[in-house]
C-alpha cells in the first residue's frame, strides 16, 4: 500500500463521494452528513439506489468478461470506493489466481479500509495507491502500480462511476489521453457514467449533490462514448455503449429495471 506523503484526517463534516455511494449500496462506513447528502439526492431522484446497484452489476459483470473471455490478468481500478464484497480482485482471481490488481483511490476513508482490498490470492497480488485521478501520469508512474502491472502486457482500466466527478473544465479528454497511452496494445478500458437522458430530475440531483461540495456533471450517450471510446480510438466490444442493466446481463439476474431508474451508461473497448 502506497500512500500520499501528506494526507488528511477523514473529513466527517462534509460528504464524500465515497461513503455516499456506500449508503446507497446498503453500507455502514459512512457518516450523518453522507446520508444526509444521499437522501438530498434521493429526494430529487428516487431511483438513485437501483441505479447504484445496477451499476455495480454492471462492473463485476464486465470484470468477469475480462478475466474469463478475454483472458485479462491486469487490472488498473481507479475510483475504487470503499470496499464491497466482491471487489475487482476477489471476482478476477476467482477465474484467475494469478491477476494483480492495482486500487487507486483519493478518499481517506478509503485508505483506512484499503486492508480489506489487499487480502490476495497467494498466486496473484493485490495493491493499493492513494492517488487521485486528476493526476494521471502520477498513478502509471507510481512505483506501487509499475511493480504490480506489467506494462508490457494487456491491462484493464476500470474507470466505474467516476468520470461525471470531472466536468469538462478539468480535461476528462486529456486525463483519458494519459492513460490510455500509458496502456500497452491488447488492452481494455471499462467505464461507467451517469446520465440525465432518461431522467431530467437528475440534473437537479446532481445540482444538489454540487451544494455540497460534490461535483458531478452527467453526461449523454453520445458524450460519454466520445470522451471516453472513440476520443481514444478504442474498439468497443459489443453491446457497445448502453444502460448499465442492459449490457451483457445475465439472465439470472433479476429483470432490468426501466431506462429512468438506471439513468447511467456503460462501455467495454480494446486498445488495438
Amino acid at each position: 500500500m502506497e500512500p500520499a506523503a501528506r494526507r488528511p484526517l477523514v473529513d466527517a463534516a462534509n460528504p464524500s463521494s465515497a461513503r455516499v455511494y456506500d449508503y446507497l449500496l446498503g453500507g455502514k462506513d459512512n457518516f450523518a452528513t453522507d446520508r444526509v447528502a444521499a437522501e438530498k439526492i434521493a429526494q430529487a431522484f428516487p431511483a438513485i439506489r437501483i441505479g447504484a446497484q445496477e451499476n455495480r452489476r454492471f462492473l463485476l459483470r464486465g470484470v468477469r468478461y475480462l478475466a474469463a473471455e478475454a483472458g485479462i490478468r491486469q487490472f488498473l481500478d481507479i475510483g475504487t470506493g470503499i470496499p464491497t464484497s466482491p471487489n475487482v480482485h476477489e471476482v478476477a482471481q476467482d477465474i484467475t489466481p494469478e491477476a494483480r490488481i492495482a486500487y487507486v483511490d483519493n478518499d481517506p476513508i478509503v485508505l483506512v479500509h484499503a486492508r480489506a482490498l489487499l487480502v490476495s490470492d497467494p498466486r496473484g497480488q493485490v495493491g493499493y495507491l492513494d492517488a487521485d485521478i486528476r493526476e494521471p501520469r502520477s498513478i502509471v508512474d507510481s512505483d506501487l502500480v509499475r511493480k504490480i502491472l506489467d506494462f508490457d502486457e494487456p491491462i484493464a482500466l476500470i474507470l466505474s462511476a467516476i468520470l461525471h466527478f470531472v466536468p469538462d473544465e478539468q480535461r476528462p479528454d486529456q486525463i483519458l489521453r494519459t492513460f490510455v497511452e500509458a496502456l500497452p496494445p491488447g488492452s481494455y478500458v471499462l467505464a461507467s457514467h451517469v446520465t440525465a437522458e432518461h431522467e431530467p430530475a437528475l440534473r437537479s440531483a446532481s445540482a444538489g449533490y454540487r451544494d455540497d461540495g460534490v461535483r458531478t456533471q452527467p453526461r449523454t450517450a453520445a458524450e460519454f462514448e466520445r470522451l471516453v471510446f472513440t476520443g481514444q480510438a478504442l474498439e468497443l466490444v459489443q453491446p457497445g455503449v448502453v444502460l448499465v442493466s442492459r449490457w451483457r446481463r445475465d439472465p439470472a439476474e433479476p429483470s432490468a429495471p426501466t431506462p429512468a431508474q438506471v439513468s447511467a451508461y456503460g462501455g467495454l473497448a480494446k486498445l488495438p
